[in-house]
């Protein structure tokens, strides 16, 4: 019963999709073709990995912080 189904609904879908013209299917094109695209996307991942670079380097900061701050507390420790 349930095979039938399944099969009832590939062959509705099918049908719709021929249905639909060439023309309103999307295109599948890489990115590469397209400049303005391209630039686009380029933009993007500068931005992106910018992002990605400044979080990492506030990180960067705050470990050393920490490791400056345990540092200190453990110097103080061994003196008294």
């Amino acid at each position: 019963m349930l095979m039938k189904r399944i099969a009832a609904l590939l062959l509705l879908a099918s049908t719709f999709a021929w249905s639909i013209p060439a023309n309103a299917q999307p295109e599948n094109r890489s990115i590469g073709e397209n400049s303005a695209e391209a630039k686009r996307a380029s933009k993007q991942y500068k931005k992106a990995s910018k992002k990605a670079a400044k979080k990492q380097q506030k990180q960067m900061k705050k470990y050393q912080k920490a490791q400056r701050k345990a540092a200190k507390q453990q110097g103080r420790s061994a003196y008294r």
